[in-house]
């Protein structure tokens, strides 16, 4: 390859367009890593039209993992005490199908679970949703964006009738008020985060409010910063309300012409008046005020959020009174203006529209509705009722399963819960447990690869075709540019491969991606994600596009099809919504608080993230030296008032021990951090990032201390708060620095 590909960043939901230069040029030396492995340039696409040329650190470095420590060919073991031993591709497939035919028969389809992840590209999604709730009959496939976006989805599809952003980002750039609740932008989305603080430095009359127990980036850029306690998000939100309908902050002729059930909410709303929401959120009755007053005063108010209100027990919740506020103003489908879900993976929101969660099905429609289930068994070709009219196991409810037995064959692809699941420890014991764990991945050693049975190898970013969506509904074509190493094969392909040699041929002989997009298009006919004007031809030639994108709209010429597209950027700007009579439905929530509360056994808060430069558990940033450089060890952040009661100091070494599951255990983990003392964290809350499991150093994983307690209604855990004790020990903190073991494959 000589000439550059354009490209997507495979890393957060801002979907960074990336262009891609060989290593060999005409007149440059070949650019090497330490190891001797060419090195492509990637530089930012200036016609991408969401991040317009910039990029992140994680972009630009992400050509740098490619060769590293990658999964080159099938693997298979007995048991897990065994080593691994090199298969073929036939051996290793049909085990898994043997095993699937045994787990049918034995235990019938809800013994069969899939675990995915948003690093899928779309097709890959549609492949795994075609064949376990289309042909094995289950609807046992859940992601690991119910981790992360579930909340979200649940929100927008009770509020409006449909999940779906209804902002894009040029929203940033024409809003008043920007409003970011549970959201560290500047670092975990920051061509977003770059996009908002430009225009809000250019413009004085311009407000950013930013809500978050910690001081962060992205809170030193705001116009005011509103440092709650952690699980008083309603509170705030419900104390807004309350002061935006007593000054008459809101909008009258929106409200009656196009929303339901505002009097039951007002009746909540009541109950919160200011002095008693300051008091309860820990924050200044004069700072409650003016943000409510910056919301009210605004023309244009669009908020922004992430996992600091989806990883909730009341996360749906949250959305929704969040977006009540929207309602209650009509700051919704204008432009600048909506409640803005920032996604936290590549390719989440590809995944919602292939319905690649539990409770879904492809084209936003859902499990239980009996009208949904027959229009994707008409399309697919099977018997009506083959898809269960109840929902898969969530990924936690695999957990379980695996625990009591019921789970006979668990496939995990492109994600590492030995890591990233709440409670660690017991989600380790349960993977233990498993009789067969298929892991399907790109690299090795993981820390999930320790409990499989047998290890596929899968094509990763650069090396197969497909595409994804981002965080503001664009569609991007990720082409291939590279060679996959040894074996490796895209993830559709081996789903595929294996429903053929399940007898089911007619219904997975695919002989390209762009076949399986075409497929997936036209079940989104229709629908309020319709993609169907859509195809890799048309976004390889084109460029990225948004949806909705029906059918018809190639047929329109030029600039007449462009200016379409521009009409397009944002939904509901008709002011109806997806709900049977069209109106936007109000939510009335009182605040119930942490589900994992603080007391005086376990006096502190303890709140997990991101950090700037690493990505979910290191899989791929963890193997990049200047990342590694960037952020080299864990730590735990502590208010110095805090610190000081417990003889901490700057660089000691804490242990943290979180509440007990019942009186007879011993507590669900202990991890040690050294400790980062900073203002920059409200006193009883403390901060431990996400990145680090076991290969990467010794007793830091943040998940060995959160608990499964989810949301009621979205099923996301609540993976930011728990309750935790913390104690000074004098063990040297170089204990924690630990490098990963090679794999011997």
């Amino acid at each position: 390859m000589t000439n550059s590909a354009k490209t997507l960043c495979p890393y957060c939901g801002v979907g960074c367009g990336l262009e891609v230069l060989p290593p060999a040029q005409p007149g440059k030396p070949v650019n090497r890593d330490r190891e001797g492995n060419p090195i492509w340039q990637v530089r930012g696409d200036r016609d991408h039209p969401s991040s317009l040329g910039k990029v992140c650190v994680k972009g630009a470095t992400v050509s740098e993992s490619l060769e590293k420590s990658r999964l080159k060919y099938p693997m298979m073991r007995d048991s897990l005490d065994e080593p691994f031993r090199r298969v073929s591709w036939d051996q290793a497939l049909e085990a898994i199908v043997n095993r699937i035919q045994t787990v049918r028969l034995t235990q019938g389809p809800d013994g069969l679970c899939m675990y995915g992840s948003g690093q899928f590209q779309t097709e890959d999604y549609y492949i795994a949703q075609k064949l376990f709730k289309g042909f094995l009959g289950t609807n046992n496939f859940d992601a690991n964006s119910r981790l992360c976006m579930s909340s979200a989805v649940a929100g927008y599809t009770q509020s409006f009738g449909s999940d779906g952003p209804p902002c894009c980002y040029e929203d940033l750039e024409l809003t008043d008020c920007a409003f970011l609740i549970g959201t560290n932008t500047a670092e975990c989305h920051p061509i977003v985060f770059n996009r908002l603080r430009v225009h809000h430095k250019k413009n004085r009359k311009v407000k950013m409010i930013v809500v978050d127990p910690r001081r962060t980036k992205t809170a030193e850029a705001a116009d005011l910063h509103l440092a709650i306690k952690p699980g008083t998000d309603i509170d705030l939100l419900n104390g807004i309300a309350h002061l935006l309908l007593r000054w008459g902050y809101i909008d009258t002729v929106f409200m009656d012409d196009c929303t339901k059930d505002f009097p039951a909410y007002a009746e909540v709303i009541g109950h919160y008046p200011p002095e008693l929401v300051a008091r309860k959120c820990g924050i200044r009755l004069d700072d409650l005020e003016k943000a409510a007053k910056y919301w009210g005063e605004s023309e244009r108010v669009l908020s922004l959020w992430s996992m600091g209100m989806n990883q909730s027990s009341e996360g749906t919740a949250k959305v929704r009174t969040l977006i009540n506020l929207h309602l209650m103003t009509g700051d919704i489908g204008k432009p600048g203006t909506g409640p803005f879900s920032l996604t936290g993976q590549p390719n989440a929101m590809g995944g919602r529209e292939a319905g690649g969660l539990a409770n879904i099905l492809p084209g936003y429609r859902v499990v239980n509705n009996p009208e949904h289930r027959a229009e994707v068994e008409q399309f697919w070709g099977v018997p009506l009722g083959t898809i269960p009219a109840q929902r898969g196991r969530t990924a936690w409810e695999m957990i379980e399963g695996l625990e009591t037995g019921e789970v006979g064959l668990f496939w995990i692809a492109a994600t590492n819960p030995a890591v990233s699941m709440p409670d660690i420890k017991r989600t380790q014991q349960a993977l233990m447990r498993s009789p067969f764990t298929v892991y399907q991945d790109a690299y090795y050693p993981t820390e999930t690869a320790a409990y499989a049975h047998i290890l596929l190898p899968a094509a990763q970013w650069s090396e197969k075709t497909g595409v994804m969506t981002n965080s503001e509904r664009v569609v991007t074509l990720c082409p291939q540019f590279r060679n996959p190493p040894g074996e490796a094969r895209p993830d559709w392909e081996i789903f595929a491969e294996v429903a053929r040699r399940l007898g089911f041929k007619k219904g997975f002989n695919f002989k390209s991606s762009a076949e399986v997009y075409e497929e997936f298009v036209r079940i989104t006919e229709g629908r309020p994600c319709d993609s169907s004007g859509l195809s890799h031809e048309k976004l390889g030639t084109h460029g990225p596009l948004q949806w909705p994108y029906p059918y018809r709209w190639p047929s329109l010429e030029g600039e007449e099809e462009k200016q379409q597209n521009r009409t397009n950027k944002r939904l509901y700007t008709d002011l109806r919504f997806n709900t049977p009579d069209g109106r936007a439905r109000f939510a009335a929530y009182h605040c119930q608080g942490l589900a994992d509360p603080p007391d005086n056994d376990y006096p502190f808060v303890l709140t997990i993230g991101r950090l700037y430069g690493h990505w979910h558990t290191q899989t791929r940033t963890g193997r990049i030296e200047k990342i590694q450089k960037m952020h080299p060890k864990p730590f735990i952040e502590i208010h110095p008032r805090d610190a000081e009661k417990l003889g901490i100091e700057e660089n000691d070494l804490v242990e943290v021990r979180s509440r007990l599951r019942e009186p007879s255990a011993t507590g669900r983990g202990i991890g040690q951090f050294p400790a980062m003392i900073t203002q920059a964290i409200t006193p009883g809350t403390v901060f431990v990032p996400m990145h680090w499991g076991a290969l990467w150093s010794k007793d830091a994983q943040a998940n060995a201390l959160t608990h499964p307690i989810a949301c009621p209604i979205s099923l996301q855990p609540e993976l930011k708060a728990c309750a935790v004790q913390l104690e000074k020990i004098t063990i040297a903190t170089e204990s924690l620095d630990q490098e990963p073991s090679e794999a011997v494959v």
